[in-house]
């Protein structure tokens, strides 16, 4: 039965397929489609049938929570996350942007996952033949590249998971970025998310706890946004003109690479070329005379403004999508240093917060850092944590046990980036792996990304601190705070007895900040004397 029943499956696909390659306007881009999906949903199910063996087979007859089981499910994790890489290098295109996402949220999936993913999913990715590159500009502008530029290096600088960027030079002699579309993305998109959703649904049927069809959902949504780079353009723009507006006091310290309209369409996008340092190399940065310490509290200072006062944030800030240079207006200081300035890349993923989920997410993380436990719970459940897991969405957003969470300490939250805090957190992760699952399920997919997002910024700031800093959070704990005082402002009316009540609100934050920060000092100080 199972025979004639795959006989005729494959019959009707193909005759599908037929039907599909003589009736389109396109045939030879439909015949790739037709021989490339059902490959790949064959590669999908093959791996998902044997991930789903491995974990059943692996964790059979062991007593759940004792060592042999934990020992057993760290192997198979590894397993199962090398099996899952290769089959999105296999794939290629939104099977990599998957595993990316998957490497960006530590303490939402196991570790092991998290660290394959990361070790190779910006470093592996495709790369398109010249041949491909010059029929994407034939297509789009009319002409091969070498016609519409002066001078087009053939070998890309860089490869991503959905374009490669190549270095070209104007004909008035400017040099310029040119990110050109992977080939077959277009055409093979809403198949490979298809089968993407068949593979994840196939995982949490087999296991229940096993949740992630919100990320398949996320990449749904995402995906034709990314792949239009005209929108990603616009995107860079809002991004610069919100921190004119309603940042100004750092807009010079943000910057997006001018965008070439002219040369530029939904699949090929021609910027600025930006000289500058990638934002996790210590080493350059320091060439250039900029404090790793000041590229740390600018970024943290970027994202903060973005998202609790702009609601339009860069979600998508691993290191290949940030850059830093000196900022261009500042001069050496007496020390032989320099500011910073902060070159965001890649604009194709942003999310927009609405006024109340902006102004709870900000109360919240106000909460977080003044170790508010009423209101860290006030605000998590109008978030959708609910009343029972409320402290658990504390921890997954900073990445610390629930004791630590409501520690007054003025340290409470900062990680160190040693093996005692990796391991204290893979084991967090591992206890309450089915809690996290649930939890993923009640928040709204805005607030997922906003964990991927903080997940994106805590690496990039372990790479240049090798762990947290507690300047970090005073800079989170002020422009959060700045935040839920402007919603007030906002929903009040004005009243001699309401500025007072803000004003004396105002002065309390002016003292606890400094209270945090002459506590800074001492730390630092202490650990002077230490070493």
């Amino acid at each position: 039965m199972w025979r004639a029943a795959a006989k005729l499956a494959a019959l009707t696909l193909g005759g599908a397929g037929a039907a599909a390659i003589v009736t389109s306007d396109d045939p030879s881009s439909t015949f790739k489609i037709c021989t490339i999906v059902p490959l790949r949903l064959l590669r999908d199910s093959i791996t998902a049938a044997t991930m789903a063996f491995d974990y059943q087979y692996s964790l059979w007859g062991l007593k759940e929570g004792s060592i042999e089981w934990l020992r057993a499910k760290h192997e198979v994790h590894n397993r199962c996350a090398y099996r899952l890489q290769e089959l999105c290098f296999r794939n290629g295109g939104i099977y990599i942007k998957l595993g990316q996402h998957i490497g960006q949220l530590e303490y939402v999936v196991p570790q092991e996952y998290v660290q394959t993913m990361r070790a190779s999913m910006l470093k592996r990715c495709p790369v398109s033949s010249y041949d491909q590159v010059q029929n994407i500009f034939v297509k789009e502008l009319g002409e091969p590249p070498e016609k519409i530029f002066a001078e087009f290096d053939p070998v890309p600088l860089a490869s991503a998971s959905l374009a490669q960027v190549h270095a070209a030079r104007t004909h008035d002699g400017k040099k310029v970025a040119v990110k050109v579309q992977h080939t077959h993305l277009t055409d093979t998109a809403i198949a490979d998310i298809a089968t993407v959703d068949l593979i994840v649904n196939f995982l949490h049927w087999f296991f229940p706890g096993f949740d992630y069809r919100w990320l398949v959902d996320e990449i749904r949504e995402s995906a034709p946004k990314e792949l239009d780079f005209l929108f990603e353009a616009r995107n860079s723009e809002k991004c610069l003109d919100n921190f004119r507006r309603l940042s100004p006091q750092m807009a010079n310290s943000i910057y997006a690479p001018k965008v070439y309209w002219n040369l530029s369409t939904s699949r090929l996008l021609t910027m600025e070329f930006m000289d500058a340092a990638e934002i996790t190399d210590v080493s350059a940065i320091q060439r250039l005379g900029i404090e790793p310490v000041d590229v740390s509290k600018l970024v943290s200072q970027a994202f903060a403004e973005m998202t609790f006062k702009h609601g339009f944030v860069h979600c998508d800030p691993h290191a290949a999508n940030m850059m830093v240079r000196p900022l261009p207006s500042s001069k050496w200081n007496c020390f032989g240093k320099r500011k910073p300035q902060l070159i965001l890349l890649d604009h194709g993923l942003y999310k927009e917060l609405d006024f109340e989920t902006k102004t709870n997410y900000a109360a919240l993380w106000k909460a977080l850092i003044f170790a508010d436990v009423n209101a860290i719970k006030e605000n998590s459940v109008k978030l959708g944590a609910g009343e029972d897991l409320y402290a658990l969405f504390a921890g997954v957003l900073t990445m610390r046990p629930w004791s630590r969470v409501i520690d007054p300490s003025v340290d409470h939250l900062v990680l160190e980036g040693n093996d005692g805090d990796r391991s204290e957190l893979q084991m967090y992760a591992s206890q309450y792996f089915s809690q996290i699952s649930e939890l993923l399920s009640r928040l709204p997919r805005v607030i997922l990304l906003m964990l991927k997002t903080n997940d994106c910024i805590r690496a990039v700031n372990h790479a240049l601190l090798q762990g947290s800093s507690l300047e970090t959070f005073l800079i989170i704990g002020r422009v959060s705070s700045e935040a839920v005082t402007e919603a007030k402002r906002m929903l009040h009316k004005r009243s001699i007895i309401w500025g007072l009540s803000m004003w004396l609100e105002q002065m309390l934050l002016e003292a606890r900040l400094l209270s945090m920060r002459i506590a800074l000092w001492f730390l630092q100080l202490k650990k002077s004397v230490s070493s």
